[in-house]
């Protein structure tokens, strides 16, 4: 029984559901700042103290109990705002529990792991499906005590998960925990306060089909103007009707600016969200809606063209493209990032290696097959051990963002996304397609190779090459015919194109021209067998 795990079939990825725009809200002035800031640590003291109350209630939660809640934060605020908590509440707590579930996986498999190589003698080497024992008898003890660590938290985890609690941080716990490495983030007190405060702050308000605008909370005309609807404990603020408080800041759009205004000019929904990003000291008023759902192209139809196989690694993407039959043509394409500095200049970098992918594809009309990654369970200290290296190699691959930016970015340029199965594409790619594309003036990578392999998958293909015919076997005796097309391919043993050289020259004259004619040969089961001339056998009995 063979130890390879199975397979999964290629699909066609669906493309987004959603939309979201930004844009910076330009020339603010002080007291529209101030109010912003009131606004906002009011509504977020309110989220905070529904959180509590969500997360108190675990699993005894209903929908009276989120009625009570939204009744309760409608007297200091509005029916509107509170909506708008009671929902973001209701998301958070239930993100914390699939991160809940995530974490007990995890540790399962980290037990399972331990515990079958503490069951191996010491210095027992694995294979690539089995994991052997550890290295030495101090490597044992301390793996050991950790497996009774892991199985202390994994007994906590589950008491947690059954009983319904969870733990959460509104702001998230990267920047909790900044505030006692304060040195090692290169902030100081002061700004790490102002962080604190500006994450905790809420200006989120969803939309509402019918309403003016869109959305009766945070409303945006056609024009640009912003308005909010003020709580009621600082409607005292408002310079606009109805306890309305208008910035002096207008909002353009530039990014699908004539969707968003079409959809305003309709009276359709359109949820926003305002936040201060405090390292630059500015403003930003989100915009984001829902889309239908676009008709996804039947994998049979994206098989039946030209596509380009990627294969996604560390520091670049490695590209190349198919023809039909799954034969690589053209020149591999190498799409480069670097994943050094700042988030904000990570996402940059993947952005513009998918426009530049995603702008060759369009320019030669071919569509794309990516790998299906998830290194959730892959990048754990009990799986990989000593292997640090390429646990943060794995841990830095942006799978997740990757994938998303692409599927988004690709459905507005009509380009179809298959996702294949990651299993054997490196090993399979390189053992089978590495070599023989090698040549004297290209040296092909085991990345090169691999996303041959994920193209040939995409397009129903097995990974592996068909093997030669012994030499005195081939068309000519000295060329070499691996041919990729499928058996039902008409022509798939036609003759070869005759191409005018020294290999066309080596062949005799008047042998080279009809060289695989199977026609011109007198072979059974061919048409040559039922010319006029030839007799039919006769039946042995009548």
């Amino acid at each position: 029984m063979s130890g390879l795990r199975k397979v999964a079939a290629s699909f066609v990825v669906p493309g987004p559901s959603g939309v979201a725009i930004r844009d910076r809200l330009k020339g603010l002035t002080a007291a529209d700042e101030t109010v912003l800031r009131l606004v906002g640590d009011h509504l977020g003291a309110l989220a905070s103290r529904d959180l509590r109350a969500r997360c108190a209630a675990g699993l005894e939660h209903d929908a009276a109990g989120w009625a009570e809640r939204k009744r309760i934060l409608t007297q200091e605020s509005s029916s509107r705002w509170a909506g708008s908590i009671t929902k973001a509440t209701h998301d958070q707590w239930a993100l914390a529990r699939r991160g809940q579930l995530a974490h007990v996986q995890s540790l399962e498999a980290g037990i399972a792991t331990i515990t079958h190589r503490l069951s191996r003698p010491v210095g027992e080497r694995g294979s690539k499906q089995v994991s052997g024992g550890y290295r030495s008898r101090r490597e044992w003890f301390a793996k050991s005590r950790r497996l009774h660590l892991l199985e202390d938290r994994l007994r906590a985890a589950r008491a947690d998960q059954e009983t319904g609690v969870v733990h959460v941080v509104r702001v998230g716990k990267q920047i909790l925990n900044t505030r006692h490495h304060l040195e090692a983030a290169r902030l100081t007190e002061t700004e790490w306060r102002t962080r604190w405060e500006a994450g905790r702050r809420f200006l989120q308000a969803d939309g509402e089909s019918g309403k003016r605008f869109g959305n009766e909370t945070i409303r945006v005309t056609p024009e640009g103007e912003v308005s909010l609807r003020l709580p009621a404990p600082l409607a005292h603020l408002a310079n606009a009707p109805h306890g309305r408080y208008t910035l002096t800041a207008r909002v353009g759009f530039e990014h699908r600016g004539g969707q968003w205004r079409d959809r305003v000019t309709a009276n359709l929904a359109v949820a926003y969200r305002i936040h201060e990003d405090t390292a630059r000291d500015r403003w930003y008023l989100t915009a984001s809606w829902t889309i239908p759902p676009v008709q996804t192209v039947p994998l049979e139809a994206v098989r039946a063209g030209s596509l380009v196989g990627v294969d996604t690694n560390a520091d670049h993407l490695a590209a190349w493209r198919l023809d039909t039959h799954g034969n690589p043509v053209c020149q591999p394409v190498r799409f480069g990032y670097d994943l050094s500095g700042t988030a904000s200049r990570r996402d940059a970098q993947i952005r513009h290696a998918l426009i530049r992918l995603l702008h060759w594809a369009a320019r030669h009309h071919l569509a794309i097959a990516i790998e299906d990654l998830d290194f959730q369970a892959e990048k754990t200290r009990e799986k990989h051990g000593r292997k640090k290296r390429f646990r943060k190699l794995i841990s830095g691959m942006p799978t997740s963002r990757l994938r998303a930016r692409l599927v988004s970015m690709a459905a507005e340029l009509g380009i179809p996304i298959i996702a294949v199965d990651p299993a054997y594409t490196s090993r399979w790619g390189a053992q089978h397609w590495q070599k023989p594309l090698t040549t004297k003036n290209r040296k092909t990578t085991r990345h090169d190779a691999a996303a041959v392999a994920i193209g040939r998958r995409a397009l129903g293909h097995p990974i592996r090459r068909r093997t030669a015919p012994p030499r005195t076997h081939r068309s000519d005796g000295y060329g070499h015919r691996t041919v990729q097309a499928e058996p039902g391919i008409p022509g798939r043993e036609g003759n070869r194109p005759r191409v005018p050289g020294p290999r066309t020259r080596s062949v005799p004259p008047g042998r080279g021209a009809k060289a695989v004619d199977q026609n011109a040969q007198h072979r059974s089961g061919r048409s040559t067998e039922h010319e006029f001339w030839q007799q039919d056998s006769l039946p042995l009995r009548f």
